[in-house]
């Protein structure tokens, strides 16, 4: 099985606001005063590198998630 090109996650800040980070990453890949405006960046980026996207609530816990090219699970039809 070919090994997966990661994930991209909206994520709470700890100082405000909102980052997309990709996993394994250090920095993110942008910060957003927004949550929306994060999750509009980060399905994009997530569309354009074919991974999977998660958004997360300010708990941390995630709330939704999209493929993009790298479902397990795709749907029939």
């Amino acid at each position: 099985m070919p090994k997966k090109p990661g994930s991209h996650h909206v994520v709470p800040n700890s100082d405000g606001g909102w980052d997309v980070k990709k996993d394994g990453a250090t920095r993110s890949s942008g910060h957003f005063d927004k949550k929306q405006d994060a999750v509009d960046a980060g399905r994009k980026i997530s569309k354009n590198q074919d991974t999977e996207f998660y958004i997360h609530g300010k708990d941390g816990k995630i709330q939704n998630k999209d493929s993009h090219g790298n479902d397990p699970y795709p749907p029939k039809g």
